[in-house]
């Protein structure tokens, strides 16, 4: 067994005899890669050896939920499709350190493309296949894309971009590209490129809600070595069958559809869905006995609408992260299937930092503890001064001095935004929460979602989790809106469950809720009627709703404030 492989293997399985002892997982061995470390030669290519369990399952639905098509590949069988396309794109004039932009969905195809890049040395770029064509002309240049896998459907998009790259289309011939299908009549390539810890294998756009997107940058040990933590915060064990809500072109989507199942030997299992619907999930999640899940809050939120008793499940840990976790999901989940689906906090800069690990005990509205591999502090997000006492408030950050394996190696040609980010010897995530004496971090909202309304500090999360207790409220976004008197009062966009009109009823009876639920100073006063904006990774997008309030010259048609129903 390699020194590097040892090194991993012995990481890993200190982690998976810790659950229930966050300390002694706290204390897990540090790998000691080496000088050269590559991921797919060290640990897949090893896991994968003759190996006939199923290392990804992949099921189509139609929009009525039947399967259209079912496909499930071995790690053995995964190993050698790979290697073959490593060979073939060799041929095609792929090099170590190339990068090179996979535009995929959820196919086979990308697994092979992501473990051929990583054999060959080179830099994937992820990109999600709903970009338009300026967002993939700015992923072209300012990624130095020398190379592009994309589905044959999409290939249009690219059309008349300019640069001299490689283009190999997916799922049929495209004139003027190369057919990805005689990848496997290539021979095996079964070595791979020693590449140094510090080279780049992953780079990852940000959603770019409030500026231009950054370009993460992962190194070849940062996410395969770092996502131990977040195998261990979700609670991976060889054998289960893992499904992971999330596109490709995503973090997320490394984080819960490669590098943690995979570090745990784990089955990979996806669902593609024309639309999210949450009744055929649940029927697949049920029929395919699902182990573990993580979803984001927004699919949680969507699930929960359905009577979850209809389905038995053989879920043994559920997970949320992209946003706070509601306290109200967690109740309905816990009360119809018997378990505790546990928060999670990570960005796409690192693997999962904080969380609720199995066999801690889960508390509403905390995120949890520092996980295995990570230091977590709090700073004066002003002063960059650490927060003292035993329940505390402030950024959460990184210190440098013990830095996480899990942190990217910088902003890829942005020398500015990664020495900001990393100010004061520690990573500054831009992200606020609380501490308690006994380690337990609470999220309060990104740096700039805090506002205050009659000078109180008002966390948007804490005002969101009470609208989602009332029935009518399938999501909710509270943002500021002006207001002469307090200069902001807290109003809250409102998507509505099913069965409930956006009229002046809806909005007394919820906003009767938030005055019976929250204090005075933090009660909602405002309520507006409409789908919430999201990037395209789903997460709300608070910063264009901030935008619309103040821009805002008049009250639209599904809005009522509380003074509307005083007598």
């Amino acid at each position: 067994m390699r020194t590097a492989t040892g090194e991993f293997q012995r990481a890993r399985d200190h982690l998976l005899s810790s659950y229930g002892d966050l300390p002694r997982a706290r204390a897990f061995p540090r790998p000691v890669v080496g000088p050269t470390f590559s991921w797919v030669a060290d640990w897949f290519d090893v896991i994968a050896d003759g190996n006939p369990a199923t290392a990804l399952r992949v099921l189509d639905l139609d929009r009525q939920g039947a399967v259209l098509a079912d496909t499930a590949v071995s790690f053995a069988e995964l190993a050698e499709r790979s290697q073959r396309v490593a060979r073939w794109l060799r041929s095609a004039g792929v090099r170590r350190g190339d990068r090179i932009m996979l535009m995929l969905g959820n196919r086979v195809e990308l697994w092979e493309c992501l473990l051929a890049a990583f054999r060959l040395g080179c830099a994937v770029i992820p990109a999600a296949v709903q970009l338009a064509p300026a967002d993939l002309a700015d992923r072209l240049e300012r990624g130095e894309v020398a190379h592009v896998v994309a589905e044959a459907g999409l290939t249009p998009k690219l059309a008349g971009l300019g640069g001299r790259w490689t283009r190999i289309a997916v799922g049929g011939p495209v004139p003027g590209w190369l057919d990805y299908q005689g990848a496997y009549a290539a021979e095996p390539l079964r070595e791979a490129v020693r590449t140094r810890p510090e080279e780049l294998s992953l780079i990852y756009f940000t959603s770019g809600t409030t500026s231009r997107p950054k370009l993460v940058g992962h190194t070849c040990v940062s996410y395969p070595v770092g996502h131990l933590s977040t195998m261990y915060w979700i609670g991976l064990r060889p054998g289960d069958v893992h499904l992971n809500i999330s596109s490709p072109g995503w973090g997320k989507h490394a984080w819960s559809s490669l590098f943690a199942p995979w570090n745990a030997q784990a089955t990979v299992m996806v669902v593609n869905q024309p639309r999210f619907a949450a009744r055929p999930l649940l029927q697949v999640m049920s029929r395919c006995a699902v182990t573990t899940f993580c979803a984001p809050p927004t699919a949680w939120r969507s699930l929960i609408q359905e009577d979850l008793t209809l389905w038995p499940m053989s879920l043994r840990e559920a997970v949320a992260a992209g946003e706070p976790l509601n306290p109200e999901v967690v109740r309905r989940v816990r009360e119809a299937w018997g378990i505790t689906v546990r928060d999670g906090y990570g960005q796409t800069e690192t693997t999962a930092q904080i969380g609720t690990p199995p066999g801690m005990p889960s508390v509403d509205g905390a995120m949890g503890w520092a996980l295995p591999g990570y230091e977590v502090t709090l700073l004066d997000p002003h002063t960059g001064a650490p927060v003292q006492g035993g329940s505390a408030e402030g950024e959460i950050c990184l210190p440098l001095a013990t830095r996480p394996l899990g942190l990217m190696g910088g902003y890829v040609g942005d020398r500015e935004a990664t020495a900001r980010c990393t100010r004061g010897g520690h990573y500054r995530t831009g992200d606020i929460a609380t501490r308690d004496a006994d380690g337990l971090f609470s999220y309060l909202a990104r740096g700039d979602d805090v506002f205050k309304a009659s000078d109180y500090r008002i966390s948007p999360f804490e005002l969101e989790s009470v609208l989602l207790q009332h029935p009518a409220v399938a999501e909710a976004a509270v943002v500021p809106s002006p207001e002469p008197l307090r200069l902001a009062v807290p109003k809250a966009y409102v998507a509505l469950a099913s069965g409930y009109r956006p009229e002046a009823e809806t909005a007394q009876l919820i906003l009767a809720h938030s005055r019976d639920h929250l204090a005075s100073y933090k009660r909602v006063r405002r309520i507006e009627f409409a789908e919430l904006p999201k990037t395209i990774s789903g997460k709300t997008q608070r910063t264009e709703l901030r935008r619309r309030e103040e821009q805002r010259l008049s009250r639209s048609a599904q809005e009522w404030w509380e003074e509307d129903f005083q007598k």
